[in-house]
């Protein structure tokens, strides 16, 4: 029997947690102090009934000193309660999930989604069917992990119901609440999730229990939905150094179930490698691109996963057979692939070949190159091609096709000459282009 974690706070532990989320700035936020007053029923004479606690995200990421972004909050308040008090206090409330006893209130600005404490009644690995509970330790229960099970008041006070998630989190440890097995049966999703996890807050090696738990689950990881698989994938994917989980994953068969097309591992390490070695930001879009061996591996990715159009777009120009990119390519040559492709495709090319070869074992002499062309490429405008169609017309080619044939040879000519800034040159050349179209008056 867990005790009731209003109980619990006198433990060393909890104490020095207490400490550091004190000092958390979201605590002191007038939209947060707002919503959790109203929150507050101060008639309830236990405390533990009246209670509005944070959970999860912004608790966790306040213990670990990182960004607090989407604040999530957990009550003994039913849904109707929920909104009565909200509305009382001047808060808006919008059902955004109010049949599994969530609300959003808006409050200056900030949203707040908060969740009547609850106990799965039945699921069927995506959907569940719950019961509203005044339990706090049963609403942990139900959660994934024991680092996302951890609860605050208003006041920094911290409750860890499962007894498990601090310890956890000093450990930087993933670990599923109770048996894996039985959270992986209530949602899928969960499997990918406990990659992602990892990723972002895990340190060492992976908790065997939850691998297991993983690999067992086998095929079945494909039944979820592909918006939501390809939503967690990416969230993986924006961690800083996401090659452990990566590896984990394929080596259980995950990665193959969830997406088959991500073949080229050597390649998604060596891209991972040099954008740590470059204090480049991570790109989750390039690092499926680095998976994918080829284009029409990229046009099944992106039509299994359901990518977007711009996503699409994005990845199958970055896995096009050209431009060739050579580390050794001088700044003209930049120019030029600047120019025909653009510099969201240049610079994905170059950091795809750069790795290629990082994977191939071909580094001697070269990452100084690659690191040179890279600048090259975020720094250089291509002008606009400065003849109009009435150029064209005033040379006597006439309205029609020839005129783009024309077009398409002044400009080869001029991108040739590295785009040089001499109107005369150019119209002495589009005379001679138009001779030889036969198109003079």
């Amino acid at each position: 029997m867990i005790p009731d974690p209003l109980l619990s706070t006198t433990s060393a532990p909890i104490l020095q947690a207490e400490a550091k989320l004190a000092r958390a700035e979201f605590l002191r936020e007038p939209a947060v102090l707002r919503v959790m007053a109203a929150l507050s029923d101060e008639s309830e004479p236990s405390p533990s009934a009246r209670a509005a606690r944070f959970v999860g995200g912004c608790v966790r990421n306040a213990l670990l000193g990182l960004p607090v972004d989407d604040i999530d909050i957990a009550t003994p308040l039913v849904p109707a309660e929920i909104a009565a008090a909200a509305r009382k206090a001047g808060i808006s409330v919008h059902e955004t999930g109010i049949d599994h006893g969530t609300l959003t209130l808006s409050c200056e600005g900030r949203a707040f989604e908060v969740t009547t404490l609850r106990a799965d009644i039945a699921t069927d690995g995506r959907h569940a069917i719950v019961a509203f509970t005044q339990d706090w330790a049963v609403d942990a229960g139900r959660r994934d992990f024991t680092i996302n099970a951890l609860y605050a008041d208003s006041q920094g006070n911290l409750f860890d119901p499962t007894g498990e998630g601090l310890r956890d989190l000093a450990a930087r440890r993933i670990r599923f609440i109770g048996d894996p097995d039985r959270r992986l049966a209530e949602d899928r999703l969960r499997a990918l999730r406990f990659f992602r996890f990892h990723a972002h807050f895990g340190a060492g090696p992976m908790d065997s229990a939850g691998l297991a738990a993983c690999a067992a689950l086998g095929p079945d990881i494909a039944a979820v939905s592909r918006e939501r698989i390809w939503r967690e994938f990416r969230k993986l994917l924006t961690a800083n150094d996401p090659r452990l989980a990566i590896r984990a994953m394929a080596e259980i068969g995950g990665l193959a179930h969830l997406a088959p097309e991500c073949s080229d591992l050597p390649r998604f390490d060596a891209l991972v490698a040099n954008e740590l070695a470059t204090f480049s930001p991570p790109d989750p879009l390039l690092r499926v691109a680095a998976f994918l061996p080829d284009s029409p591996a990229g046009e099944r990715f992106s039509r299994e996963m359901r990518l977007s159009r711009a996503e699409q777009s994005r990845l199958l120009a970055a896995l096009a057979a050209e431009p060739a990119i050579l580390s050794w390519a001088s700044a003209r040559e930049v120019r030029r692939w600047l120019y025909r492709f653009g510099r969201a495709a240049v610079l994905d090319r170059i950091r795809l070949a750069w790795a290629a070869q990082t994977a191939a074992g071909i580094i001697s002499g070269a990452e100084m190159q690659w690191r040179t062309l890279i600048p090259m490429a975020e720094t250089w405008t291509a002008p606009a091609f400065p003849m109009s169609g009435d150029s064209f017309i005033a040379a006597g080619i006439p309205e029609g096709p020839l005129i783009g044939k024309a077009r398409a040879a002044l400009e080869s000519w001029w991108i040739d000459l590295d785009f040089p800034d001499d109107p005369l040159a150019m119209e002495e050349r589009l005379k001679a282009i138009a001779q030889g179209l036969g198109g003079m008056a």
